[in-house]
């Protein structure tokens, strides 16, 4: 079964200098029909104002994965790291039993937009950690490249929770297919473009949720950049 979540239906909160669509239920957006899907509990679309960002802050017990679009995200937090995020790069950060960090835009003149990504821990109490790798546009290109996965495989960074997340680039008569067990939950998000899920046609912003399904097909594509996330339920 696939269920549509269209763009527009998301939530959306203005804060002046930054601008944030929400996915699943957050902060002021609360929504009962989407607390979340399988262990995936947040997707926002945030873009945050030049010279502007996050201060500190704190998290537990959750993975956090920081997909930067556009611009750069500064990452600074209290077990060390003081991280520049650019486009290609995927950050993972287990909050564990505790982590405080910030989050800013240091350009003068231009706009971060990047999506930030929870998902619920398979353990808990773990001391925290911090992990970036870059993943090359090239290695995405007309395929599904794992850039999130619980043993780190090809060269993917570690989360410590049941999920596995997949990065697309796809045009024309590039297409690919993932195979996903039906006891568990499939999620696909259009980052941009336009783009096919199991025939399901989707636009920029907009989710597709899969449930007793055994593949995840991803066809025509106009510029399309995709996740694709295999959850557990």
């Amino acid at each position: 079964m696939l269920t549509l979540r269209k763009s527009q239906e998301r939530g959306y909160a203005d804060h002046g200098w930054l601008k944030s669509y929400h996915s699943f239920s957050f902060a002021g957006y609360y929504d009962a029909q989407h607390m979340g899907w399988g262990n995936l509990r947040v997707i926002n679309e945030d873009r945050i104002d030049a010279g502007t960002g996050f201060g500190k802050h704190s998290h537990r017990d959750m993975e956090i994965i920081s997909y930067v679009l556009s611009g750069e995200l500064a990452h600074q937090d209290n077990m060390g790291n003081i991280k520049c995020i650019p486009p290609g790069d995927v950050q993972r950060m287990s909050a564990g039993a505790g982590v405080t960090h910030s989050e800013f835009n240091h350009a003068k003149d231009q706009n971060t937009h990047f999506l930030q990504i929870w998902i619920v821990p398979n353990v808990t109490g773990i001391a925290p950690g911090y992990e970036q790798k870059t993943i090359s546009a090239h290695e995405k290109r007309g395929a599904l490249r794992l850039v999130a996965s619980p043993d780190g495989a090809q060269g993917s960074v570690t989360i410590h929770a049941d999920a596995a997340l997949y990065s697309g680039l796809f045009d024309g008569d590039e297409h690919a297919e993932l195979a996903l067990d039906p006891a568990r939950k499939g999620y696909v998000h259009l980052i941009r473009g336009v783009l096919e899920v199991n025939g399901q046609q989707l636009s920029a912003g907009d989710a597709v949720m899969l449930e007793n399904e055994n593949r995840i097909t991803l066809t025509k594509g106009s510029n399309a950049e995709v996740l694709v996330f295999d959850l557990s339920a």
